[in-house]
């Protein structure tokens, strides 16, 4: 039976998360062997991997609709690797690409903003 990360004990913060050409990596966090997307044939060396930096920094944005309680606290949208990015002078600030969220709370947090304001 296949799960989707949200179902996940732990959200994504329990698989690797090394991306190539924007896949993500479906394997344990600190597997050995090389990385792996579940569902396709794409394999990956540490070396072929994508950068941590997210190209979509110095994109022009605005502030994400906010929920009621203030979250995503002033951050865009980034359309590249969906992280919520800090603003400056009105473009993405520099950041690394989305690798899940830090907590169970952030995660329903997102979940949630997702659900109201939609992609």
């Amino acid at each position: 039976m296949t799960r989707t990360l949200a179902a996940l004990p732990g959200a994504a913060r329990k698989l690797c998360l090394s991306r190539r050409n924007g896949e993500i990596c479906t394997r344990e966090a600190g597997h050995r062997g090389l990385h792996h997307r579940r569902g396709g044939r794409l394999l990956w060396d540490d070396l072929q991997a994508d950068p941590p930096e997210c190209a979509g920094a110095g994109t022009p944005a605005e502030a994400a609709p906010p929920l009621p309680d203030g979250y995503p606290g002033g951050r865009a949208l980034c359309p590249v690797c969906w992280a919520f990015v800090d603003l400056e002078d009105g473009r993405l600030a520099p950041h690394d690409s989305w690798r899940g969220d830090e907590s169970r709370g952030e995660a329903d947090r997102r979940r949630e903003w997702f659900n109201t304001v939609g992609w």
